[in-house]
């Protein structure tokens, strides 16, 4: 079996599993360095080509990559998952087992910022379970510098927004509706 081919199929494994979440540039590449599969030059050759060829997506949140497998990867996936070996799937499977929490931290509490048209910055923070976005907040901010300290400060302090949020927006709401 191409080299190339299995580093490909394993990279389409991994995002399969981790269902509706994504995986970063450094996740992906740490199980496959850690467990001496390849190189970088490997990972990030078999990542272009599979991008190129519409098996997975990219986006970029904050400088960081987060790739999700396509219907056309799943679909080359389901062709071509038989010639992954056990021991590879079981590596994959241990190892989102013991990262689970930070594999999914990781996907569903994010922000990021952008320039806006008011030369100010545009913050976004999320918070998504699964599929369902519960919260996403958009905001302008006067400079780069708070735009990141608020980015930076999100994950930590997301939970005590939302239930914030929360509280403040359903004051009363069971006297004003009583039973919807």
């Amino acid at each position: 079996m191409d080299s190339l081919f299995l580093y490909k199929i394993i990279i389409l494994y991994m995002l399969d599993r981790i269902d509706e979440y994504t995986l970063t540039n450094t996740q992906l590449s740490s199980f496959i360095l850690d467990r001496g599969y390849t190189n970088m030059f490997n990972i990030h050759e078999a990542l272009s080509e599979m991008i190129d060829s519409g098996f997975i997506s990219v986006s970029t949140i904050r400088d960081t990559q987060h790739y999700k497998i396509t219907n056309l990867g799943e679909e080359a996936l389901f062709y071509f998952e038989n010639r992954l070996p056990n021991p590879i799937k079981q590596d994959i499977l241990d190892y989102f087992k013991e990262e689970k929490i930070n594999l999914k931290n990781e996907s569903e509490i994010y922000a990021d910022y952008y320039p806006n048209d008011n030369q100010e910055y545009t913050v976004e923070c999320i918070i998504k379970e699964r599929k369902d976005t519960l919260l996403d907040l958009k905001f302008n901010v006067p400079t780069r510098g708070l735009a990141v300290s608020i980015c930076d400060n999100w994950r930590a302090k997301s939970t005590d927004v939302y239930s914030y949020l929360m509280n403040e927006l359903a004051v009363n709401s069971d006297q004003e509706h009583p039973t919807e």
